[in-house]
C-alpha cells in the first residue's frame, strides 16, 4: 500500500512538472492534476493540501538535482573564471530540460511565503557554490557578488523562457560576458 501511495505521489509530481512546463503556475490546478493522473480530485487532496504544497514538494525534489548538476559541471572547471562561466551556462542549459522546467516556472511565479522561503533556501545552496570562486577572483564581498550574479542568471533564464527575439545561445553569451566583466574586481 505504501508503495502504491509513493507511485501515485510521483505520478502527481510528474503531472505537476508537465503542467508547469506547459503553462506556468496558472496551469497547475487540482482538476488538471486529477485529469492527468486519472485520480479523483478528492484523492489529489489526500496527497497535497494546496498548490503551494505541490510546489514545495517539487522544490524539495527537483532543486537538489538542479544544484547537483551545476555543482558537478563547476567541479570540472579549472579556473575561477571558468567556474563562473560554467555556473551561468549550466543553469541556462538546464532551462530546456523538462525535469527542470518546473524549477524555472516555480522561480518565476507568485507563491506564498512558505514556498518562497524554501526556494530561497535552495537558491542559497546554488549561490554558495559560486561564492568561493568569486573569493578566489579577489572579490571583497563575494557573497554579495554571488547574489547579484544569480540575478543576472535569473534574468537570462526568464529571457530564454519567454522565447525572446534573441537566440538562447546569444542570451547565454551575454550573461557570461556580463558575469565575467561584472565580477572582475577593480583595483
Amino acid at each position: 500500500m505504501a508503495e502504491h501511495r509513493t507511485m501515485q505521489r510521483d505520478a502527481l509530481l510528474d503531472a505537476a512538472r508537465s503542467l508547469l512546463s506547459e503553462g506556468g503556475t496558472e496551469a497547475l490546478t487540482f482538476p488538471a492534476l486529477a485529469e492527468r493522473t486519472g485520480l479523483a480530485r478528492s484523492s489529489v487532496y489526500e496527497y497535497f493540501r494546496s498548490r503551494a504544497a505541490v510546489v514545495e514538494e517539487l522544490c524539495a525534489v527537483d532543486f537538489p538535482v538542479w544544484a547537483a548538476e551545476v555543482e558537478a559541471a563547476m567541479e570540472r572547471a579549472a579556473t575561477p573564471e571558468d567556474k563562473v562561466e560554467v555556473y551561468v551556462r549550466q543553469q541556462l542549459e538546464l532551462v530546456g530540460d523538462r525535469r527542470h522546467r518546473a524549477v524555472v516556472a516555480i522561480s518565476a511565479s507568485e507563491l506564498d511565503a512558505g514556498a518562497r522561503e524554501k526556494i530561497r533556501a535552495a537558491h542559497g545552496g546554488l549561490v554558495a557554490m559560486i561564492v568561493e570562486a568569486l573569493g578566489e577572483l579577489g572579490h571583497e564581498q563575494p557573497r554579495l557578488a554571488a547574489v547579484l550574479l544569480q540575478g543576472v542568471v535569473d534574468a537570462a533564464v526568464r529571457r530564454t523562457e519567454l522565447g525572446a527575439a534573441e537566440d538562447p545561445a546569444k542570451i547565454a553569451d551575454a550573461a557570461v560576458s556580463m558575469a565575467l566583466s561584472g565580477v572582475t574586481p577593480r583595483h
